[in-house]
């Protein structure tokens, strides 16, 4: 078996990975913990799991940009681990930050947090689509 379709096949089960944590994470397991815990309790569950889920992802997207190194689908990777630590160690911060507002009461906070919290969905949405759009290609 040649490098080309060793790296390819990486590259492939990487997305292939990303693309099932996101999509169990998002559509699964979140929902339950929510369904399964009172309120208060899933979203302190949920905001210790985010750290890991962020971490995870961001190194297997960068394992799949650099098994397709030399193609656009690497850059196209690289910048969804980018935004992947990016949402962690920035966008994270600020919604904890306005979570806290919100909670205790400050309106501002209530507007900020609901903002930042769809600024999240719109770049998850965003990076599952390119990893799709990648993954198809792949595996083409």
């Amino acid at each position: 078996m040649s490098a080309d379709v060793i790296l390819n096949v990486a590259a492939a089960l990487a997305c292939a990975l990303v693309l099932g944590g996101m999509v169990f994470f998002s559509f699964v397991y979140a929902p339950m913990v929510f369904i399964k815990l009172p309120a208060d309790e899933a979203g302190r569950f949920i905001r210790a799991v985010f750290p890991v889920y962020y971490w995870v992802m961001a190194g297997l997207t960068a394992v799949a940009a650099v098994s397709s190194w030399g193609r656009v689908d690497a850059a196209v990777l690289g910048a969804v681990a980018v935004l992947f630590v990016l949402a962690r160690v920035v966008l994270m911060p600020r919604i904890d930050a306005a979570r806290q507002a919100r909670d205790a009461g400050d309106e501002a906070g209530r507007a900020s947090f609901a903002r930042l919290h769809r600024l999240s969905v719109a770049v998850n949405t965003v990076q599952l689509l390119a990893v799709l759009v990648v993954f198809v290609r792949l595996v083409a």
